[in-house]
């Protein structure tokens, strides 16, 4: 097997033949992709065993390259690249004939490159070295990937092309931390559970915590950090069939999204990430009490959000300067409550959904003396979504706080209710 080597050989040949060496001084086999479109001076010597002329007709382009249409037509030259190296990487490692991907790059070379490494199984090392994917302007882009991929970014501070001594060492220490994934990895873990997904967030700490004490017994715990994209990671992940359950602890991107607020990243999707594998879901509804609005100076800047919803008048939470929360009310908690509904209802396999819902707060902000404290609030979310939610789908309400132990018992036992239905509609 070998680790695929992937860039632009018209513009970084010095680096990439670095890179090459180095990787086969560790005993690693390279196969050398070249995704050059034609914009670099460089008549390489070095020869790739993918030409970029293959990478085009694969994608249905011209078999000589692209270079041809980037006078009129860059973006569609790009993307040509982009599908013929994901088709070209994803075959290459079906059969079995790479272990890992290394590709260094600039911005057209990192947008080329990264839907091919976001194609690829999570586990398998992926390293991509350049200097523009930290680019703020392009966060929410580049988020499509990383968010959701186990992609290393090495980033290179200088522009990766020529030779020079910065230029050297990035080279140096990327083929050795590719090399060092490759022999490292796969490691297989002593005793196989089977895994349990579950989102959470800083003010549902101690619920998730107290949820992994009662089921790590039985159950490998696996986290997702719900800040947006956490969520976005979860939705790639759980239709893929990896986790027996579900427990959607904090599934509040999905409130940010309707309300246009700061962890609406996810998309109008969010709820339907365990649509498609029969598995349990539980369903709490934390973060569905908080907006979350910052930076604090968006308030004297006519900013739509704080305009529309006029949070200024309501309760806030400062964290810090950058983190404000803002109280939901009773309107919004009943909005949300009604869009949750609908998009549970759509599932098919709906005994194998609950909801859980914690009476004494839905987050840490939001229970008794909290600073976002709402209890009426909260007793909207759970009046309108019983109204509308199929009656097929059990609603639990418990007297207690979602960071608390008898909360996460109750979330601990409709699980196993949930599991129970499933054991007895296959038997």
């Amino acid at each position: 097997m070998a680790i695929a080597v992937v860039g632009m050989l018209d513009e970084r040949e010095e680096a990439l033949r670095l890179i090459k060496e180095q990787i086969e001084k560790r005993g690693h086999r390279v196969m050398l992709i070249d995704i050059s479109i034609g914009t670099g001076a460089i008549v390489p010597l070095l020869k790739a065993d993918v030409s970029c002329g293959e990478l085009s007709q694969l994608a249905g382009g011209p078999a000589g390259g692209v270079e041809a249409m980037l006078q009129g037509q860059r973006g569609r030259a790009i993307a040509l690249m982009a599908d013929g190296l994901t088709r070209k990487i994803f075959a290459l490692h079906s059969s079995g004939e790479i272990r890992g991907i290394l590709a260094i790059s600039g911005m057209t070379g990192a947008l080329i490159a990264l839907p091919a490494m976001k194609a690829l199984p999570f586990g398998v090392p992926k390293l991509i070295v350049s200097s523009a994917v930290a680019l703020p302007v392009h966060a929410e882009q580049f988020a499509n990937y990383f968010a959701v991929k186990d992609i290393t970014v090495m980033h290179a501070v200088v522009d990766t092309v020529g030779m020079n001594n910065l230029v050297q060492t990035l080279a140096v220490n990327a083929a050795n931390a590719i090399s060092g994934m490759v022999e490292t990895g796969g490691i297989s873990p002593v005793e196989k559970k089977p895994s349990i997904g579950i989102t959470e967030f800083g003010f549902c700490d101690k619920g998730a915590h107290y949820l992994r004490e009662l089921l790590e017994k039985d159950f490998e715990i696996v986290s997702f950090h719900a800040t947006g994209l956490g969520d976005m990671a979860a939705m790639e992940l759980v239709p893929q069939g990896i986790f027996s359950a579900f427990i959607d602890l904090v599934p509040g991107a999905f409130s940010e999204f309707l309300l246009g607020a700061n962890r609406g990243t996810c998309g109008p999707g969010r709820l339907d990430l365990a649509s498609k594998v029969r598995i349990p879901y539980i369903l709490c509804p934390g973060g569905f009490d908080i907006i979350s609005c910052g930076p604090l100076e968006r308030k004297d800047r006519n900013d739509p959000l704080w305009e529309s919803r006029k949070l200024s008048n309501r309760k806030l939470y400062i964290q810090e300067h950058p983190r404000v929360q803002a109280r939901m009310n009773a309107d919004e908690m009943e909005f949300i409550a009604t869009e949750a509904a609908h998009s549970l209802n759509r599932y098919q396999h709906k005994k194998r959904i609950k909801v859980v819902i914690p009476l004494r707060g839905f987050s840490s902000l939001s229970e008794d003396n909290g600073p976002l404290y709402d209890p009426a609030s909260d007793r909207a979310f759970g009046i309108a979504l019983k109204k509308i939610l199929d009656p097929e789908i059990d609603v639990i309400e418990v007297d207690a706080k979602i960071n608390s132990r008898e909360f996460a018992s109750a979330v601990a036992h409709a699980l196993s209710e949930a599991q129970e239905e499933i054991r007895r509609s296959t038997d």
